[in-house]
């Protein structure tokens, strides 16, 4: 019988294999087109690491990998650990309190000064919470989550790569959060894990989510984000999509607070939310991401294994990977450039 740590040790070996080929492509260019490390990494998360679930062997694998890529870009990076509690439902009713040992990732990197820009991405994938939910084939271990949300982690290790490379008057932190497919346990983890200084310090968090299936993208301020910062962040990017004629827009009211980051929200935190979904759609609250259609019966790829990996969006989302992941790159780089270090003040 296998015992846990083998299984892991297994699965570490085959990711590193397929590390060795994705780094193998990306040390052909010096300086790969923009868009291609995003890409590649979103196909190798979601390849190499399936069934990303908290506190499973693929999630610690994954975790480690995240970490080790962090570190080689020159972060200060390291895995934080923590419990996530769900409560999962039988068949026949009834409830039981499970507990999940998930790993966080958080990568910095100083600036000037000590205030910080903080790019979000999370990269767990669902975790079946009832026996419905098994019967739905909703989750588990063959779920690639390539839109939800490998796509987000490839854009943010992209960012972190190319920011590496430049002096910054802000410091950036990389976090790659985990449980949040277990009611966003990760982002209220680590807010609970900020002092206040450090909160006092968070001048903007740029949460990226699900960017492949979605008919648009999608930049929203939090609810309780100021206009001033709202004007500097959603609205600039909305503006540096325009210039690079790329579709992109806003909910109705300009923002979003639906998308994993209610309690940084809540301690006003200011936000800027990216996905692609169509706030048009349904209930109207951006969690459709398209028209119900045959190959999308529900309007959405979420926690379906058999939608939401390479294979099938591929087929019918064809070259849609590689666009979107380029189109966000194009637009958050030369943002987070910008905010990163900003115009002195005369």
């Amino acid at each position: 019988m296998f015992s846990f740590r083998h299984v892991a040790r297994s699965a570490l070996i085959l990711a590193l294999g397929g590390l060795y080929a994705v780094s193998a492509v990306g040390q052909s260019l010096k300086n790969p087109p923009i868009g291609q490390i995003a890409g590649q990494q979103t196909r190798h998360i979601a390849t190499y690491f399936p069934g990303r679930m908290a506190g499973s062997p693929a999630e610690i694998i994954a975790a480690d990998y995240l970490n080790q890529t962090l570190s080689k870009m020159g972060y200060q990076s390291r895995l934080h650990a923590f419990d996530a509690r769900y409560l999962y439902t039988s068949q026949d009713g009834r409830q039981n309190w499970h507990t999940v040992h998930a790993t966080t990732v958080i990568a910095d990197r100083a600036g000037k000064v000590p205030q910080q820009i903080v790019i979000v991405a999370h990269f767990d994938t669902y975790l079946p919470q009832s026996d419905e939910d098994s019967d739905r084939n909703l989750g588990g271990l063959t779920l690639q989550g390539v839109d939800d949300n490998a796509s987000g982690v490839g854009v943010m290790l992209e960012l972190a790569e190319q920011m590496s490379k430049l002096p910054t008057h802000y410091s950036l932190r990389f976090v790659a959060l985990s449980a949040q497919e277990s009611g966003e346990q990760g982002a209220n983890d680590y807010l609970a894990n900020l002092d206040p200084l450090e909160k006092k310090r968070t001048l903007l968090v740029i949460h990226i989510n699900s960017l492949i299936v979605g008919d648009q993208l999608y930049f929203n301020s939090g609810i309780n984000t100021s206009a001033a910062v709202a004007k500097l962040t959603r609205d600039k990017a909305l503006s540096i999509a325009r210039a690079l004629r790329i579709a992109a827009t806003t909910s109705p009211t300009g923002t979003s607070c639906c998308e994993g980051m209610k309690a940084l929200d809540s301690e006003h935190i200011p936000l800027l939310q990216v996905s692609a979904t169509d706030w048009r759609l349904g209930k109207k609250d951006g969690l459709q991401q398209r028209a119900i259609s045959p190959h999308f019966p529900t309007g959405t790829s979420r926690y379906q294994g058999q939608i939401d990996n390479l294979q099938y969006l591929d087929r019918y989302l064809p070259g849609r990977i590689e666009k979107r992941e380029k189109d966000s790159v194009r637009i958050l780089l030369p943002l987070l450039k910008e905010l990163a270090n900003p115009p002195a003040q005369g």
